[in-house]
């Protein structure tokens, strides 16, 4: 029994280490590592905010925790599927094989967003809640990475690059603006179009600006509302 497992574990590292199998193993890995990602990082963001701004009973806020934290972890492991799946195949199928072409990865994160972010519930119309945070998080990121590489030095444009003196200047104000612009739009739409923010950010804003407004007595001013 023992030489059979032996037997069975040796073929299989031999399939894993072998170079002609690289690329298809590694869109199998690639799922793996994104179920795993996606489990680590929601698990505890639901778990806290599921038993800290949700109602419900103890078993519905599990169920909760269990179904966002299953959610973010089969969607990126299916985007990483779909991605890794389409680059494969422009890299070995595209117009020059074995080469990967220079927007490969742009036409593969394009698919795998629209199937797997981009759709809606079959069943109530609306876009998933953990979808909209996943996606949101990756836009704030691309928007902070291309202000970067706008006034890189000799790549970004023309206009704030060009000049070492004026790109320098303008990295090192542009972080305040940004943030001030950021809270003031956010706060006036806290306050006048409350609706339209994402729930978990306008379950935290209520809590924080709302809440603190009302008290009737020592404890929950000192301790909680509630």
């Amino acid at each position: 029994m023992s030489s059979a497992i032996e037997g069975v574990k040796d073929t299989l590292t031999r399939i894993v280490l072998d170079p002609a199998n690289r690329d298809l193993l590694a869109i199998v890995k690639g799922a793996r590592n994104g179920a795993v990602y996606g489990a680590k990082v929601r698990f505890p963001h639901a778990l806290v905010m599921v038993f800290l701004f949700r109602s419900g009973s103890f078993r519905q806020k599990v169920d909760l925790v269990f179904r966002a934290t299953r959610t973010h972890a089969r969607n990126l492991a299916k985007f990483a599927t779909i991605y890794k799946t389409v680059c494969y195949l422009l890299k070995w199928y595209g117009p020059t094989p074995g080469k990967e072409g220079q927007y490969d990865t742009f036409l593969a994160g394009l698919l795998g967003g629209y199937f797997v972010f981009g759709g809606r519930s079959p069943r109530s119309g609306k876009i998933s809640s953990v979808n909209q945070q996943i996606v949101v998080y990756v836009f704030a990121r691309v928007v902070l990475a291309l202000a970067r590489l706008a006034v890189k030095p000799g790549a970004g444009l023309p206009l704030v690059s060009s000049s070492e003196a004026r790109s320098a200047a303008i990295s090192h104000y542009a972080w305040p603006v940004f943030a001030a612009t950021s809270w003031a739009m956010v706060m006036h739409l806290f306050r006048h179009h409350p609706e339209d923010l994402q729930p978990s950010l306008k379950s935290s804003m209520n809590y924080i600006y709302k809440e603190s407004d009302h008290w009737d007595s020592l404890r929950n001013f000192i301790w909680h509302n509630k």
